[in-house]
């Protein structure tokens, strides 16, 4: 019998937002809670390290290459990587890819690659996957200077219908600037619509209190993520 899952896509304001550490966490947190939850990272390029990361944070639930089906050697653009090696991508595929997960657990995690208007494959980016989806997005973002921009630009392009359900999550830095300090207050003032939090640095913080207010965190986000 098919159970109703739910289709998270987290993506982000560039390459090397926190994109990876975030699903990571959503899905340990949410499989330790007893959730069937699986996370995908479905292209990869110049490297399978997100995909690796993810594969450990399914406890073994999935082998790698379903996990991470599509990647490439290139260093670039997937679409690009791809072409390099005579291949291509169709959104038809990674969403059939996708939903094939969806019938057999309750909460699917999509890692998109770069930011959300980022070719990932022939005419479509991670945007495409949202919509085609019906999925529910995570814009992660740097929390330090910009990042009220950045998210608010991500934000907007979504589709009306995804950017509802959206979740903007700022990613503590290793080095605060001055501006850590308001984005989160900012954010919530000029985008009263969208669901905002802030996850701490986390190696900043030390046993207990990391373990305690990065899952006060993710609890809080992951609220109403099955209803």
């Amino acid at each position: 019998m098919t159970q109703t899952s739910t289709t998270v896509v987290v993506t982000g304001t560039d390459t090397g937002a926190g994109k990876t550490v975030l699903t990571s966490l959503l899905t340990r947190r949410l499989r330790g809670a007893g959730v069937n939850a699986v996370a995908l990272k479905p292209l990869c390029s110049g490297g399978r390290e997100d995909a690796v990361v993810l594969h450990a944070a399914n406890g073994g639930e999935l082998t790698m290459d379903e996990v991470n089906p599509w990647h490439f050697r290139a260093a670039l653009a997937p679409v690009l990587a791809a072409r390099r090696e005579g291949r291509e991508v169709t959104l038809a595929e990674v969403v059939a890819r996708v939903r094939s997960f969806a019938r057999r657990h309750e909460v699917v995690l999509v890692e998109g690659a770069g930011g959300l208007l980022s070719p990932l494959g022939e005419g479509f980016d991670t945007r495409d996957m949202v919509g085609a989806l019906s999925a529910i997005p995570l814009i992660v973002v740097p929390d330090r200077l910009g990042a009220v921009n950045q998210a608010r630009l991500v934000w907007e392009a979504l589709p009306k219908s995804a950017r509802a359900r959206a979740r903007i999550v700022l990613m503590g830095q290793w080095r605060k600037d001055a501006a850590a300090r308001s984005n989160l207050k900012l954010l919530k003032e000029f985008a009263p619509k969208a669901d905002v939090f802030r996850l701490p640095w986390i190696s900043r913080l030390a046993g207990a209190e990391r373990q305690g207010v990065v899952a006060a965190v993710l609890d809080e986000m992951l609220k109403g993520l099955r209803s």
